[in-house]
């Protein structure tokens, strides 16, 4: 029971950073598929079939596009799996996710200037450094989130947060519903409730940054670019303050 309420605690600290960073993924993606040649830079499983759509009716050009992302996004893994290499106590691992975000603030706002002076000429080689630059950012977030080790989260693929959604509904529905009211299954319950609950917040901030990316990308697309800069800093930032405060003797 104590290991259970102890995952509880520490996933609360999470719910914030996972929700901004599914927003900075969800608008990421739009972002390539409406403005950089059809191309998912988050969610990986989408741009492999993308590729194969590509390859299957032999348009090179976007074939290339998305093997770049898949390049892109493999190096980003392995950059934020160097920064975030660190294990311990919890606060190692607030202390180990401000790395990783660090580099892909960085890397967002290097995008987000690329993608918006209008003097930088729009052509091939642009393109793809814009699509690299998303696609390394995300990389190095899914490595982030991965160090977390929070249960059925995912903020840049949605497939498997889906599916420990729908499998988490029926295992909570039963402990509450079907098992014997006893104290360990009661903490089980509510434990579970409040994973089911982040992982469905996952799906619709995912969503709903693509819908507000849809209506703003052609009217104000500065919106659309900025956004997913500004909710990596907030973040930035809450990893930062977290990171800095004091061990306690429960940690």
């Amino acid at each position: 029971m104590p290991d259970t309420l102890k995952i509880s605690a520490d996933q609360e600290g999470w719910n914030a950073p996972i929700l901004l960073l599914t927003w900075v993924a969800g608008t990421v993606d739009a972002i390539g598929y409406l403005s950089l040649g059809h191309v998912f830079t988050a969610n990986m499983t989408g741009n492999a079939v993308l590729l194969g759509l590509a390859l299957g009716q032999g348009q090179s050009q976007a074939a290339f596009r998305s093997l770049f992302a898949l390049g892109g996004f493999a190096l980003g893994v392995t950059i934020g799996a160097i920064l975030a290499h660190r294990t311990g106590t919890d606060i190692d691992q607030r202390r180990a996710f401000v790395g990783p975000i660090f580099a892909e603030t960085m890397i967002l706002a290097a995008f987000a200037v690329t993608f918006h002076l209008p003097m930088i000429p729009r052509n091939q080689y642009t393109l793809h450094v814009l699509i690299g630059l998303c696609a390394v950012a995300m990389g190095i977030q899914s490595a982030a989130v991965r160090r977390l080790k929070l249960p059925g989260i995912a903020t840049t693929v949605l497939t498997g947060t889906i599916t420990s959604l729908v499998a988490g509904l029926v295992r909570w529905l039963h402990l509450t519903y079907v098992s014997s009211p006893a104290e360990d299954a009661a903490g089980a319950a509510a434990t579970g409730g409040r994973h089911l609950w982040l992982q469905a917040g996952v799906f619709l901030v995912y969503v709903i940054a693509a819908v507000s990316a849809g209506i703003f990308q052609k009217r104000v697309p500065l919106i659309v670019g900025m956004s997913p800069v500004i909710a990596i800093g907030l973040v930035l930032l809450g990893a930062m303050l977290s990171a800095a405060r004091p061990k306690t003797a429960s940690e």
